[in-house]
């Protein structure tokens, strides 16, 4: 059987490997990367722009992120940290930009306005309280709110247009917001990647085995698609960055820290436009309010993207349950995620929240009608021939241990890591391939510790990414400077 050798392995040809084999280039360019995707290209599940909403989520619009307590007063502290994170990655893909290993911001990130929209009084008087509090701080000082229906028309005319004008309507804008083609962004630093000789991808590949040896290094099996070919990996460190695959994966490591981790999958499909008429008329994203007992990957938005170079406007998501961890995934693998150390936790979940079952089968039995019923809120003149159903990607939802070592289920993303920092795996979606940047941060903090520590690697992190080692969230001034930068490198200023 044939051996391979790798300082790294990256399991998966998504985002989130991707940035982390850019970013330990950077770092040190004699690590020998290996890259292991099962598809015959890179980008094709989650990260591909049409599988995702291609929203920089920086918390400036999307409500979730800003609950709501019994009191009528709102959280802002998620809000703060992803948009710090966000910010991360506008600082790394700007100094890629700047050093020719990514093309011209326009084939990835273009600069779309963030809106949040609502209507009736309630609904009104959480927006004020969510603006008065995030446009205090200085992440958010740029944020614009309106009740006008006016101004509102300005910001959103395919919103307003023939909207009853009886009806408390309120938004907030922060005109540098942006769209970004994931799958674009993915395919150009695997390029730029492939340009080294030490990094290797693997297409067609699967991993069929993990297993860590007595030295600590980790023997992984991966078996070629079309010749059945089998071949060994021997690597020092592995990351499974595989989206939805990255649970079965890390059950496969056999690591102790693996135990009680479950997934919960949910599909999710958009109403696309293509109409040029139609898209012309809207140049935003706008973020409406979540369904009662709807996941957060299910929150409303109508949405300007530019996927591959081409203009659309999107509605949705409309969620689905199946039974699949990945898009071209199979429909055992979420009984085959099943294991005596996760049970009892994934049991706990499903009794306990029976509410999003019944949300998740009404979505999947809605008829094109109701869904284009459901886009009238954001578009009163939406007309059903103009709108066709697309599929979106999957995504596994984190179930864990509580306390009580029944079960919770997580709407975020988590890091799993062995005790030897040897193995890691990314797990979760929301806010996803926004903060891969600031994922891979803490991945490169907790596996390669050692050489973090040193001056080399400090000063190329500070290349990479300025505001590294500080804290954009208190520190007004370096956001300033940092944010002015990464803007006019980017176009979003």
């Amino acid at each position: 059987m044939a051996v391979k050798t790798a300082d790294v392995l990256l399991v998966g040809g998504g985002v989130m490997s991707t940035t982390l084999g850019m970013m330990l280039k950077q770092l040190d360019p004699s690590l020998k990367i290996v890259m292991v995707e099962r598809l015959d290209h890179v980008a094709h599940e989650s990260t591909d722009g049409w599988n995702n909403a291609g929203t920089g989520h920086a918390g400036y619009c999307e409500l979730n992120y800003t609950p709501q307590n019994a009191d009528g007063s709102v959280e802002i502290d998620r809000a703060l940290s992803i948009n710090a994170a966000f910010e991360s990655s506008l600082q790394l893909w700007s100094y890629l930009v700047k050093n020719d290993a990514l093309p011209a911001p326009t084939n990835f990130i273009n600069p779309v306005p963030h809106l949040s929209f609502v209507w009736g009084e309630d609904d009104v008087k959480f927006l004020r309280e969510r603006y008065k509090k995030l446009s205090a701080h200085h992440l958010f000082d740029a944020m614009e709110y309106s009740e006008d229906p006016a101004v509102l028309a300005d910001w959103m005319p395919l919103v307003m247009a023939e909207r009853d004008a009886s009806q408390p309507v309120a938004a907030t804008r922060v005109k540098h917001g942006s769209d970004v083609d994931f799958g674009s962004l993915t395919r150009n630093m695997v390029e730029d990647l492939q340009k080294s000789e030490n990094f290797e991808l693997m297409l067609n590949n699967s991993v069929t085995k993990i297993k860590q040896q007595e030295d600590g290094r980790w023997s992984v099996r991966v078996k070629e698609k079309h010749t059945k070919i089998v071949k060994t990996i021997d690597a020092g460190f592995v990351f499974l960055g595989a989206g939805g695959g990255a649970l079965p994966l890390l059950q496969k490591s056999g690591i102790p820290e693996r135990k009680g981790y479950g997934g919960f999958p949910v599909s999710g499909q958009w109403l696309v436009c293509k109409n040029p008429e139609i898209v012309k008329k809207h140049g935003s994203k706008v973020y409406g309010k979540a369904a009662i007992g709807a996941p957060p990957m299910s929150v409303p938005h109508l949405d300007t993207r530019i996927i591959n170079g081409e203009p659309a406007l999107l509605f949705g998501p409309f969620a689905g349950f199946t039974t699949k961890f990945l898009k071209k995934g199979s429909k055992l693998d979420l009984f085959g995620s099943v294991k005596g150390n996760n049970l009892k936790p994934m049991m706990s979940v499903g009794a306990n929240n029976m509410d999003l079952t019944k949300y998740l089968i009404g979505e999947v039995f809605q008829s094109q009608k109701e869904r284009v019923e459901a886009l009238r809120n954001f578009h009163p003149q939406a007309k059903d021939e103009n709108w066709t159903l697309a599929k979106a990607g999957q995504r596994v939802q984190i179930i864990k241990k509580d306390e009580s070592g029944k079960g919770k289920l997580e709407f975020g993303t988590e890091l799993v890591a062995s005790a030897d920092g040897s193995l890691a795996a990314l797990l979760g979606a929301s806010p996803g391939a926004s903060t891969a940047v600031q994922a891979m941060v803490d991945v490169i903090e907790r596996c390669f510790k050692d050489k973090i520590a040193q001056p080399e690697w400090q000063a190329k992190m500070q290349e990479m990414i300025p505001a590294y080692g500080k804290s954009l969230i208190e520190d007004g001034e370096l956001l300033k400077t940092v944010r002015k930068e990464t803007l006019g490198t980017l176009g979003l200023g």
